[in-house]
């Protein structure tokens, strides 16, 4: 009888994972910490993540008798384990809509007052993080004195800084130029591509104020219309001289948006939209060490010029702080506007190509980035054989989160 092999011993995995925090020490989280209904999904989803919980089906190879298990894995979105596929598939999509021009690297980030009010209210500032800083870009660019164009707009959300903090901000690309528009932003009948200039976006001090004072707007709305909670230490800001008191340092301290150089063309782009659209607040190749109910990861300290640092808290913390980035149920964290936006996406998309045909014919430098390979298709990794059959594996009953005394680090595969 062929022998069922958990994991090759070609495959490299993480000597430990976030996985291997929670059935470890998760069951003492839930005890004493009140989590809402996504975080404690999110938890469990991650913790049956690739083991028997969730089945899965053997790979045989019909050419060396080669058995290897593999369970199913929970595709939730905060899953490091979780998100190759989903950033494959959306990639092939978004690479239908990159056209060929320069882009650039926009970074808006909330202050640390405001976002520690919005761990209280994740679903309405999150999305007035989003509507704020597309509508910065939108009127800047359609100003006629910066550039007088309807951009082409991609946003991403992250909530966490490096040390697994509360740090939310959106990453844009944004094309380097866009069709010509009012001030309003309507595109003109017949437009016009109209370019940044090379190297240069949009001057970034303008960015800041008008992103700090359409966000402000936002938040003194919804406070009007009584959409925010203040839990906890934030209960004086009910009050409503309490809350414009607090409001008003806000109004006259810079906020931070940063713009990185710009990209050079499309190849460039999408590997870049690769490294942010579809990572989570931490992934298991940073988890070190998980000893003594205490957990070190790897981390980047930007304040010491990049350095790789580590450092070690409890597992209490670690998990308190992952649980922090649990987006709300059906949050969308990767938005299109301007260009991009869905509706009338492809006719403004055509316009674009048709305006910038003569610039392609002329033609840009060479691309010198790696295309993206085609995926391989499957083969037995004892002896690369790929006559493959598969056995489905049943799925076991629900268990705790805590394993045996003698639990070791994750090797399934």
């Amino acid at each position: 009888m062929n022998s069922l092999v958990g994991s090759d011993a070609t495959t490299q995995r993480p000597a430990w994972e976030v996985a291997d925090v929670i059935r470890l020490h998760g069951e003492a989280f839930l005890a004493t910490h009140g989590l809402n209904a996504e975080q404690r999904r999110t938890l469990y989803d991650l913790a049956d993540c690739r083991t028997q919980a969730l089945g899965g089906h053997v790979q045989r190879c019909l050419d060396c008798g080669h058995d290897r298990i593999a369970y199913n894995s929970c595709r939730n979105r905060h899953c490091p384990k979780c998100q190759a596929l989903a950033r494959a598939r959306w990639l092939e999509r978004e690479a239908k809509l990159l056209l060929p021009v320069e882009y650039h690297h926009v970074v808006f980030t909330l202050p640390a007052e405001v976002a520690e009010l919005a761990l209280a209210n994740p679903a309405l500032m999150y999305n007035a993080l989003f509507q704020a800083a597309s509508a910065t870009l939108r009127d800047v660019a359609a100003n006629p004195k910066r550039l007088g164009a309807q951009l082409g707009i991609l946003m991403a959300l992250h909530t966490w800084g490096q040390n697994l903090h509360h740090h939310p901000h959106v990453h844009a690309v944004v094309t380097g130029g866009g069709l010509s528009c009012n001030l309003r932003s309507n595109i003109d009948v017949s437009p016009q591509w109209r370019p940044c200039r090379p190297g240069f976006f949009l001057p970034v001090r303008v960015l800041s104020r008008v992103f700090r004072g359409k966000y402000l707007a936002l938040l003194k709305t919804a406070f009007e219309q009584g959409k925010l909670a203040f839990p906890g230490r934030l209960a004086f800001l009910k009050d409503p001289d309490a809350f414009n008191a607090w409001l008003r340092p806000l109004s006259s301290k810079d906020w931070v948006v940063y713009a990185k150089p710009p990209f050079g063309g499309p190849a460039q782009v999408l590997k870049y939209l690769a490294r942010y659209t579809h990572r989570v607040a931490i992934s298991n190749s940073r988890i070190v060490d998980v000893k003594d109910s205490r957990v070190t990861f790897r981390y980047k300290d930007y304040a010491d010029d990049h350095r790789s640092k580590t450092m070690t808290v409890s597992a209490d913390e670690f998990l308190r702080r992952f649980v922090q980035h649990v987006l709300p149920r059906s949050f969308v964290k990767v938005r299109h506007y301007g260009l991009l936006a869905n509706r009338h996406r492809a006719e403004k998309l055509k316009t674009c190509r048709r305006l910038l045909l003569p610039i392609a014919v002329v033609g840009t430098p060479p691309s010198t980035a790696a295309p993206i390979a085609p995926a391989a298709p499957p083969g037995c990794p004892k002896c690369g054989g790929c006559r493959l059959v598969r056995i489905e594996l049943p799925k076991e009953p629900p268990r705790p989160l805590t394993p045996p005394p003698t639990a070791t680090p994750s090797d399934t595969s």
